[in-house]
């Protein structure tokens, strides 16, 4: 075995290929196919979009998990732990089994290098096959087409939502991004698409692979009531379900997305109300308007987009604060910064600036230059310690503080509160 810490595999997987995001299926099935991991698996539910996926796949994992299905999720990216991306029955992949994993995926690649997403896709399908799990339930890392999970079929794709991201990975409009994305659809099985606004590219992809489009307002819908919400779909209706635990209006989009796949699928994996209701109440996701209460409060969401941080001042709006609003902010470089700032300035009072030390992310100086264009009030730049001592230092009781841009902004937010 070339090594014996999950650390130091992680760290050796990172300088193996030479290119970090190498878009493409060869290598994986290659090594995939020496592994015997590609066999048909019992279902696959893969679940693609610019946001929401990983709600979505949260709600389909614990929908199902009530229903008595041996459940295998693959998210990514994590915020604090690796294992978070491999969940096998609700719990995360221990560190001795992905090491196995990638001790077993090491042996039999021979010559051909993977990329870190590659190892860590191969790694799931080993640990959910030699679980015996019912179903695998798969988030697309980037894309679709040539994403890694798109390597097995999918029983039913689910596509949440599509807005500009990774332009210069995916396409510069929402067409081209739409047909990407597109690319998990199958020949004769169904394909969901959760959001109001679908590009024609989406429609079009679907009857060329002959995958029957299932389309929100179309195909299934959703209607909120007070405290509770319907749901109408080609497999029949749900009323007076629970609303869905993760905060925010847009997350019905999203649950609905997952309620139109699980009906997709009901000749394999038959759910009751009773089951989709505990579901939805089980849901649980890190860093989705994450609250941490407290005479401040603190909301963690990492929305790093222009599309997701509209969403998430729609939210805020919603649950005004009664004192001031504290943004910590930080971004990667490849996002594009005024779009993403601009929603938010509506909803901050004063910003402070996380600086970390990543080359992919914006320097904090570059956010301050963009604010200070804008009349905007920054109130601190810095390390992660320090700069949220002095956010602490500064708020009040009925203040909020609004940690996003990033995932790794979350990361750093709550790896301090877990030491205080």
């Amino acid at each position: 075995m070339r090594f014996h810490r999950l650390k130091d595999w992680l760290q050796w997987q990172q300088r193996l290929h030479p290119k970090a995001i190498d878009l493409g299926l060869e290598r994986l099935r290659e090594v995939g196919d020496r592994l015997g991991l590609l066999e048909r698996p019992p279902t696959v539910i893969t679940v693609g979009g610019t946001n929401g996926k990983g709600s979505c796949v949260a709600y389909l994992e614990a929908i199902l998990t009530a229903a008595g299905q041996r459940v295998g999720a693959y998210t990514s990216p994590h915020i604090l732990r690796y294992n978070e991306r491999i969940r096998i029955g609700g719990r995360e992949a221990a560190d001795a089994d992905l090491v196995q994993a990638f001790a077993r995926i090491d042996q039999a690649r021979g010559a051909t290098t993977l990329t870190y997403f590659e190892f860590g896709t191969l790694a799931a399908f080993d640990l959910f096959k030699r679980a015996g799990c019912d179903v695998w339930l798969l988030e697309v890392g980037l894309g679709g087409r040539l994403d890694a999970v798109n390597v097995l079929d999918a029983d039913v794709a689910v596509i949440t939502s599509i807005s500009l991201d990774h332009t210069d990975l995916l396409g510069a409009d929402l067409e081209a991004i739409g047909a990407e994305k597109a690319g998990i659809f199958r020949s004769g099985r169904p394909a969901v698409f959760g959001a109001e606004d679908m590009p024609a590219s989406v429609a079009a992809a679907a009857a060329q692979c002959g995958a029957p489009l299932w389309r929100v307002g179309r195909d299934y819908e959703y209607r909120i009531g007070r405290g509770e919400w319907s749901f109408i779909g080609p497999g029949g209706s749900w009323a007076s379900l629970p609303p869905p635990r993760l905060p925010g209006r847009h997350q019905f989009a999203n649950a609905a997305a997952a309620l139109a796949a699980l009906q997709a699928v009901a000749d394999r994996l038959p759910v009751t109300r009773e089951q989709v209701a505990a579901g939805l109440e089980a849901a649980r996701l890190s860093g989705r308007i994450q609250r941490l209460p407290g005479p401040v409060e603190w909301l963690l969401d990492v929305a790093h987009n222009r599309a997701g941080v509209v969403s998430l001042v729609e939210t805020l709006r919603e649950r005004p604060q009664r004192g001031r609003c504290h943004a910590v902010f930080a971004q990667m470089r490849r996002k594009e910064l005024a779009e993403v700032l601009a929603p938010l300035a509506e909803v901050v009072d004063c910003w402070w600036l996380l600086q970390l030390p990543d080359p992919d992310v914006r320097p904090a100086a570059e956010v301050a230059a963009a604010l200070r264009q804008s009349g905007l009030q920054v109130a601190g730049q810095g390390g992660a310690d320090h700069l949220f001592d002095a956010v602490t230092a500064a708020t009040e009781p009925g203040d909020r503080v609004l940690v996003c841009g990033s995932f790794r902004t979350v990361e750093e937010a709550l790896r301090y509160r877990s030491g205080k």
